[in-house]
């Protein structure tokens, strides 16, 4: 027997003697300081990823854990997915209860899998399966196994997420002497033991007694906020196409081969193009006539085909199908601007709001999306080619404050996304309400927005009557309407509203009115107290509302709210009330200004206040004294 099968076996043998003994894994023997706060504790944890060739890898679990309590209970659904690379040769998962008794036995024929994709075409398979347990705690021995044939991801070792205690973690890499596996600590120290045997280094990993971690809301996403150990290969191979990440230039060639020769579109679809832009003299608004037309007529679907999700579409497919998923779309918006004379690069990049950019001195990867760049000689464009509705050259916080991998002819080259700004993300508002004797009312908002806001509008403004009323009054945060009509024009919204009752309440002849018919901010913010980690808005902005009530006659302001500003290293707020005795209308103008979206953790308690206080601002009214109704003439 070889080696590398007694490295399988020793494996294999392991978890069925642990098998014999995971009865005895209760909570009752475990420490109390790892139990204290833990909603998972993992008691032993053996991961084992073996590398045979470029091609043919294994990767192995075994893992005995106890559920605490129903927070826990994510830990008890089982997820893994399979495709051409990745099968999933077997899976087995046994279930004890509090005392140690075995319950459940369940192997990957008692499992479902389904097809992955969204109907178009099939994608792969995912094999799941949910423990429902009647009580807590409950004890899981979890065992499977991969076979990868590919190296282009070598598995993280991720020993901890939030709330969960571990007694015992090893992580186990067998690499042929002639590779080099690379590895970095992230929020962690911890080192590998390194040996050889035979024609094979061993690195092990392990971590003993590790206490949970809190769970900080708002923080960053969670592949890059918990310690872990990253890992890649100096070289890979991933469908037979073989490549290395000693550089991301080198990277880059490799990602610029699978696109070789696909960004060409046939003659009669060139000339199309030509003429779409023949009248247009400015380069940047050839770019955005282009962009213009495939937002409008091509949709976004999620197809990982080609190389296992890497090599895109043809562009004359793309043209023809209309439609295919961000690599297929960006390359045909490259190919549809080489058309006309203008260079553009496809560039890959880890995208979600929260994510930190990937790491400069780590080339690997730990991309999921792809985006189009123009260079220009001043400042480059970068389009999302998914979106129907994104504004021309704003990426958004899908992507901006990144750094993206452009894929040039020379190969690779890491480049940062434009970062957000405030003004990059306005929503105006202008309300006018006309308040009648009887309390109720009507008012009218003009609306203006751009950026994410814009991007939001749009969407609001395609949905049916019940959400567009939903995402009015929670997103938005006006009052709630009895009726209401949302339209827009050029760029303009315009939101008529009726109500049954302005005042939130009155007594006496005193009317008591919220200082605007929408909060400008109506989050509350996680605790501040011993936070660790920085807090993530999703993107900055800019909000400014002005409120005009019109009273009815013989009705005065009594009370007006007093001029208000406030401030913290990044953010602002102001809010100024006046009476017009002319038009006996009261005015309330209010302008929240967040800079930077993301706060470091140090200085978060100060963010906190400031919206804290917003939030008592904003529960101050106005204080009307109602006038009596005039007599009717007989």
């Amino acid at each position: 027997m070889n080696k590398r099968n007694l490295f399988i076996v020793a494996g294999i043998l392991t978890s069925f003697a642990a098998g014999a003994q995971a009865g005895l894994y209760t909570l009752a023997s475990v420490p109390e300081a790892l139990r204290a706060k833990a909603t998972v504790v993992t008691h032993l944890e053996e991961v084992k990823y073996e590398i045979e060739s470029l091609d043919k890898t294994t990767y192995s679990i075994h893992k005995i854990f106890t559920v605490v309590n129903a927070e826990g209970k994510d830990a008890l659904f089982f997820n893994e997915y399979s495709s051409k690379s990745v099968s999933l040769e077997d899976a087995e998962i046994r279930v004890f209860d509090g005392n140690g008794k075995q319950t459940d036995r369940y192997r990957k024929k008692d499992m479902t899998t389904v097809a992955t994709g969204e109907g178009l075409i099939e994608d792969g398979n995912v094999t799941y399966y949910r423990i429902t347990p009647p009580s807590y705690p409950v004890t899981v021995e979890l065992n499977y196994v991969l076979k990868i044939k590919s190296t282009l991801n070598v598995p993280d070792y991720r020993f901890i997420h939030p709330k969960e205690s571990i007694l015992s973690s090893t992580y186990t890499a067998k690499v042929p002497v002639e590779m080099n596996l690379k590895y970095k600590p992230v929020n962690t120290t911890i080192q590998p033991i390194i040996t050889e045997e035979g024609k094979f280094k061993l690195y092990k990993w392990a971590v003993k007694d590790l206490a949970p971690l809190e769970y900080e809301e708002g923080a960053v996403s969670p592949r890059s906020r918990y310690p872990h150990i990253a890992l890649s290969v100096d070289q890979f191979s991933h469908y037979g196409y073989k490549g290395d990440f000693s550089s991301w230039k080198n990277f880059g060639v490799w990602i610029n081969n699978l696109y070789t020769g696909l960004d060409e579109l046939p003659a009669d679809r060139q000339q199309f193009f030509v003429n779409l832009v023949k009248d247009v003299p400015d380069q940047k608004e050839k770019i955005r006539k282009i962009y213009k037309y495939m937002q409008q007529n091509f949709r976004y679907v999620s197809i990982q085909l080609g190389i296992g999700g890497y090599r895109p579409f043809s562009a004359t497919f793309t043209d023809q199908k209309k439609y295919g998923d961000c690599k297929a779309l960006s390359n045909y918006m490259k190919a549809a601007l080489k058309t006309v004379g203008i260079q553009s690069h496809v560039a890959i990049i880890n995208a979600e709001f929260n994510q930190e950019p990937v790491d400069p001195d780590f080339p690997s990867n730990n991309f999921n999306h792809v985006i189009l760049c123009v260079p220009g000689q001043k400042d480059s464009t970068w389009l999302e080619c998914t979106s129907n509705t994104a504004e021309f050259g704003v990426l958004g916080n899908f992507t901006e404050n990144r750094n993206a991998l452009l894929i040039t002819e020379n190969g690779g080259v890491l480049v940062p996304t434009p970062k957000s700004h405030a003004s990059s993300n306005v929503f105006t508002t202008r309300t006018t309400v006309s308040l009648s004797d009887d309390l109720s009312g009507i008012s009218e908002t003009l609306i203006q927005a751009s950026g994410e806001y814009k991007e939001t509008l749009d969407n609001i403004l395609k949905e049916k009557k019940d959400r567009q009323k939903e995402a009015i009054v929670f997103y938005w945060g006006f009052k709630q309407p009895d009726e209401f009509i949302l339209t827009k024009e050029g760029e303009t919204a315009t939101l008529k509203m009726a109500f049954s009752k302005i005042p939130e309440f009155n007594a006496g002849d005193k009317l008591f009115i919220n200082p605007r018919m929408n909060k400008l901010w109506s989050s509350r913010l996680p605790k501040s107290e011993n936070r660790k980690l920085d807090y993530y808005f999703r993107y900055p902005f800019e909000v400014r509302d002005t409120t005009i009530y019109k009273l009815p006659a013989g009705s005065k302001p009594d009370v007006l709210l007093k001029e208000k500003e406030l401030k913290c290293d990044y953010a602002s707020f102001n809010s100024k009330a006046w009476y017009n005795e002319q038009e006996n209308a009261v005015y309330v103008a209010t302008a929240l200004i967040l800079e930077q979206y993301k706060i470091p953790a140090s200085d978060y308690a100060a963010v906190k206040k400031f919206f804290d206080d917003i939030t008592q601002e904003d529960a101050q009214k106005l204080v009307v004294k109602k006038g009596e109704a005039p007599k009717k003439a007989f």
